[in-house]
């Protein structure tokens, strides 16, 4: 089940550009709409979405939040194996493997391209060993 756009939607167009499956579409000033096939469920768009227009899949208005206040990725080194799940389940290519040190021969998962992270948590959700856990930069936390 994809999430709607429901009728408050002012046509800003904010939700099509940080959509990274494309799934939205709509004319400026006017109602957008999102294609159940191609949707991700990953709630970008709700996380930008000025006029608060955009449902998940159980009719909660998703929050508009700053965008430094995304939850990022923190990757666990102890545990992670470098298996490179994380880095395939990103639909933006923000995770890619750092080098290897001289200590250690595995490339392990950074992120990379921060600005391209969503927040979406799929990395999370599908490491295998539980090595990547969600949480707001410190740096964007209230002193």
């Amino acid at each position: 089940m994809a999430f709607t756009i429901i009728d408050n939607c002012i046509g800003c167009g904010a939700c099509t550009r940080i959509c990274p499956s494309g799934c939205i579409t709509g004319e400026k000033k006017e109602l957008h709409a999102i294609d159940p096939a191609l949707c991700m469920e990953c709630g970008a768009c709700g996380r930008v979405c000025p006029s608060g227009s955009v449902e998940n899949l159980f009719g909660q208005i998703i929050q508009r939040v700053k965008r430094p206040q995304w939850e990022k990725p923190r990757f666990d080194h102890k545990t992670c194996m470098a298996c490179t799940i994380c880095v395939e389940a990103c639909p933006t290519g923000a995770i890619a493997l750092g080098d290897p040190s001289s200590k250690d021969p595995h490339a392990y998962p950074v992120l990379g391209l921060e600005k391209r992270c969503i927040g979406c948590g799929f990395c999370a959700k599908e490491c295998p060993v539980a090595a990547i856990s969600m949480a707001v930069p410190a740096e964007a936390l209230p002193a």
